[in-house]
């Protein structure tokens, strides 16, 4: 298709400067995924190399079909959903997990085909949709500090002093509060030459994108990683080993008949309502978080209508819903949307010749892993902070002076970042968003699709 870069004020130069800067922030995945598969008993070498080809694949239709300059790999948080709880916690096989992931997919395509996805996006409400963008810029910030050290979660546990002086003389209650962390985060160590290089690097992208320098995050990208070399923040591998380059392992490995070997000793009823259930999590998990992507980062690169929505969505989230399909297949979990779209938009990408020069690099990731892994988080964390500042900024479109509005927006916002999850933010937001309307009497404010994703979330959150 044409990418139309005349119509959409882009020129090739500056999608290929946000094609690399995009595949830069994110390119941790095609590491940090099969590190997380592995503890599941997937083969490393295998689910690397099905993790960026399903990226690849996944990113190329969005490029090529949708015309979006959007990039997904497998989902954060959702592989560890795959591995921790279905797989640990559940008892399947991994496996049996790459099926359920499949059926997901297929009910993915099969909601984006008659519609029913797109009608959910058109049934949210404009004040989470305003809010959308800032919880997922905060959230960005939050993971751009963390991975940089520069804010970092305490390790011990909270000392919770209403509950530890019941019976407790104070003296005796003295080695424990000194000892005792005294808030969930703080700063990071100062002295830390990776916290003091990210710092450094943000300082230096503020500068550039002040003088207005197009290509001021892969300049800031590149100007870190080198620095980090004397320093010994970025690490330079002694050999390159690529051997073991097989998607064998887990390639067609779904085990659909293992997913009902149980049926005769639980009944068949308890398996598929389990089944169910757990296919439902994933959905609306993977649904959401591709949502709130797509809108929060679209908004910044100003592609979204006056209803606040994005045209040609359907053929966005058919995307996703492709990629999750196939990925099953090459043996990883599911594929989604990612955040860090959002340095290649704020680098100046609006087509989907962004996205296919990620699919691109993916592809070629396979044969030059060890190299992309030289780059360091100190590197790609300031461009993290940066665009989720700049996305924060769409709070201006919140009415604070009503609080119906403010009030579901606000709990978007927060529980975003602090729940770690832009999926959670979305779903609490939609279900205060309901409660309050049904008891302020305007029910008939509520689309009736509101209705029924404040049950499903209800469902999941209280009863799954």
């Amino acid at each position: 298709m044409a990418f139309k870069l005349h119509e959409h004020q882009t020129t090739f130069r500056r999608e290929l400067i946000a094609g690399i800067t995009t595949f830069l922030t994110m390119c941790y995945i095609i590491f940090v995924n099969p590190s997380m598969l592995v503890q599941a008993g997937m083969d490393y070498q295998s689910v690397l190399i099905a993790t960026c080809l399903a990226a690849a694949i996944g990113t190329l239709v969005m490029g090529l079909y949708a015309n979006y300059p959007f990039a997904l790999a497998p989902g954060m948080g959702l592989n560890a959903f795959f591995v921790f709880t279905i797989v640990l916690t559940m008892g399947y096989t991994w496996q049996q997990a790459l099926a359920i992931v499949f059926i997901s997919g297929v009910l993915f395509i099969v909601l984006t085909l008659t519609g029913t996805r797109t009608a959910i996006v058109n049934a949210i409400p404009k004040t989470i949709k305003h809010a959308i963008p800032a919880g997922i810029g905060l959230f960005i910030a939050f993971i751009g500090l963390n991975n940089a050290g520069i804010i970092r979660v305490n390790q011990g546990p909270i000392l919770d002093i209403v509950y530890g002086f019941s019976g407790d003389k104070i003296t005796d209650m003295v080695p424990q509060i000194l000892n005792a962390p005294a808030q969930v985060l703080q700063l990071g160590s100062m002295q830390d030459s990776a916290v003091l290089l990210a710092i450094a690097g943000f300082v230096l992208l503020a500068v550039l994108m002040l003088f207005r320098v197009k290509t001021a995050m892969l300049i800031g990208i590149v100007a870190v990683t080198l620095v980090g070399i004397p320093l010994g923040v970025t690490q330079i591998p002694q050999e390159f080993d690529f051997e073991g380059l097989t998607l064998a392992p887990t390639f067609l490995q779904l085990d659909f008949k293992g997913l009902f070997a149980q049926g005769e000793e639980v009944g068949i009823w308890s398996i598929l309502f389990t089944l169910f259930m757990v296919v439902i999590s994933f959905t609306l998990v993977d649904l959401f978080d591709t949502i709130g992507t797509l809108l929060g980062t679209a908004d910044k690169g100003n592609m979204l209508d006056e209803q606040g929505n994005l045209p040609r969505i359907n053929q966005a989230l058919m995307a996703d819903a492709t990629a999750t399909t196939v990925g099953s297949l090459l043996g990883t979990s599911t594929v989604t949307t990612y955040i860090e779209s959002g340095a290649g938009i704020i680098a100046g990408g609006r087509t989907g010749l962004t996205a296919v020069i990620v699919a691109i690099l993916f592809v070629l990731a396979i044969f030059i892993a060890p190299f992309a892994a030289v780059i360091p988080s100190a590197a790609t964390s300031p461009i993290l902070i940066m665009v989720g500042i700049l996305m924060m900024d769409s709070l201006r479109k919140v009415n604070f002076d009503d609080l119906e509005e403010l009030l579901p927006a606000m709990v978007v916002v927060i529980m975003m970042p602090f729940s770690y999850s832009i999926a959670n933010g979305i779903a609490w937001g939609i279900i205060l968003y309901t409660v309050i309307k049904l008891l302020r009497g305007k029910r008939r404010q509520v689309h009736p699709i509101m209705y029924v994703l404040t049950f499903l979330f209800a469902l999941r959150y209280f009863i799954i």
